[in-house]
């Protein structure tokens, strides 16, 4: 069992075709996969998909949500990279409360 401090991170970089969308380190990202939503962790086996237009949401250290709307595009994970680049992508602005509208 992993001890607390030592939880697994990943670096993503969110890229759209003329502007970088976001960058950071993240605890967990879900993407809208070609076949259905898919979670990644750290950690997770190096994987090489398409993904379809919807939001890829970030989880971040701390704890908190940052949502971006993207166009189709794809994704690539390796070695704690994880790499989304699509034709667009900007970041949601948020409301209060639990969801996003």
């Amino acid at each position: 069992m992993m001890a607390e401090s030592s939880k697994a991170l990943m670096q993503v970089n969110i890229v759209a075709a003329d502007h970088p969308v976001w960058h950071g380190t993240a605890k967990s990202v879900t993407i809208p996969a070609s076949e259905g939503e898919m979670g990644i962790l750290a950690d997770h086996e190096p994987v090489l998909t398409v993904i379809k237009g919807g939001t890829v949401s970030v989880v971040d250290p701390a704890g908190e949500r940052h949502a971006f709307e993207v166009s189709d595009g794809f994704i690539s994970f390796d070695f704690n990279k994880l790499t989304v680049a699509v034709e667009r992508g900007r970041d949601v602005v948020r409301t209060e409360g639990p969801g996003i509208e």
